[in-house]
């Protein structure tokens, strides 16, 4: 999930990459536009600001996903293949990076032991990010694409203190 920078000068290690912040804005457009038929890309990019052939990559990478479906030709586009309040965070960060783990060693989806440890369950590091990474598994699981079009129910804050709490709970 970590990679080149989201947004200039924000972090010298951004949590996403341009790749999924593009995915995100596009999907975000599209919600909006729910219920009025196709959107040509060049429209999304142009409106979202996003490079035109590295959204074309993207969308493909949706549609591969099952979250876009589109047609190609004239009057052609896309739109989202269900309901925005039925794709979560973390379907498209899946998507459109692979396994959401910071490490190898923790995903759920494409373990791989790390080389350099000798034993998993002493591991410092493969604890604190297990937690972390069910936290983070939590709150991406349960926030929607349709939570991006209307005011926020509760702080992004609270929903991943509750989620760090019930990780906690389940050590």
């Amino acid at each position: 999930m970590i990679g080149p920078t989201a947004c200039d000068g924000a972090a010298r290690n951004p949590m996403l990459t341009n790749r999924t912040k593009y995915a995100l804005k596009a999907l975000h457009h599209l919600a909006r536009r729910h219920g009025q038929g196709l959107t040509r890309a060049a429209d999304i990019a142009e409106a979202e600001n996003i490079p035109h052939k590295f959204l074309e990559l993207i969308l493909s990478e949706l549609r591969n996903n099952g979250l876009i479906r589109s047609q190609i030709g004239r009057g052609g586009g896309c739109e989202l293949a269900r309901p925005a309040d039925e794709i979560s965070v973390l379907s498209i960060i899946r998507a459109v990076e692979g396994p959401a783990a910071p490490l190898p060693c923790v995903s759920r989806t494409a373990y791989v032991r790390c080389a350099d440890c000798a034993d998993e369950d002493a591991c410092g590091a493969r604890r604190l990010m297990a937690q972390v990474h069910e936290a983070a598994l939590e709150v991406m699981g349960e926030t929607m694409l349709a939570d991006s079009l209307a005011p926020p129910r509760r702080s992004p804050s609270a929903k991943a203190k509750s989620a760090v709490d019930r990780a906690r709970s389940r050590r």
